[in-house]
């Protein structure tokens, strides 16, 4: 007569049971809830001069390398000196 062995079939089942389950939870997608939208920041002010100053001189550096157009220089150093 065949002996039966209880144990060994419940840990084959049992361990074949446990990847299934965990193939299926790596496989799933995964509920994260959506992050709460943040608080809008208050609008930069202009920076400080010492800063201004360092970018109108790198502006005037382009335009005299000719990376900038007359108008682009104008444009940009509008922008620099009103913060915006």
């Amino acid at each position: 007569m065949m002996r039966r062995r209880p144990l060994l079939r419940t840990a084959a089942i049992g361990g074949a049971g446990y990847l299934a389950g965990k193939n299926a939870a790596k496989n799933a997608q995964p509920n994260i809830p959506a992050p709460a939208p943040q608080p809008a920041a208050a609008a930069p002010g202009p920076p400080p001069a010492a800063d201004r100053l360092e970018q109108l001189k790198q502006l005037g550096e382009l335009h005299q390398a000719g990376v900038l157009t007359e108008e682009e220089f104008q444009k940009e150093k509008q922008r620099i000196l009103t913060g915006g």
